[in-house]
């Protein structure tokens, strides 16, 4: 424990050592190309957002033309076993159930 407590303490002390030895200049480069790396990273996330929310549009306007294509494959069938005089069927047109 006392091992470790050591260890982090000179870590601190070494990186305390290394900002004040640090010129000013360097310092503010250093912020410099964080807010580079920073204004990077938003504008890939803002991309990375981009794709997906075109990726589920694209994926919900499937869904909505498999949902209508299904409903008409139903309509149909329900509108042939109307006509056949199927007992259950809706006719489609009236909405009637054939008994």
């Amino acid at each position: 424990m006392i091992k470790r407590t050591l260890t982090i303490a000179a870590a601190a002390s070494a990186l305390a050592f290394g900002m004040a030895a640090c010129t000013e200049a360097e310092q503010q480069e250093t912020e410099a190309n964080a807010e580079q790396a920073g204004d990077a990273i938003g504008d890939a996330a803002a991309e990375a957002g981009e794709v997906i929310e075109s990726g589920a549009m694209a994926a919900a306007n499937a869904v909505e033309e498999g949902a209508e294509n299904l409903s008409n494959e139903l309509e149909e069938n329900q509108a042939e076993a109307a006509a056949e005089g199927r007992e259950g069927a809706v006719n489609p047109a009236t909405g009637e159930r054939v008994e």
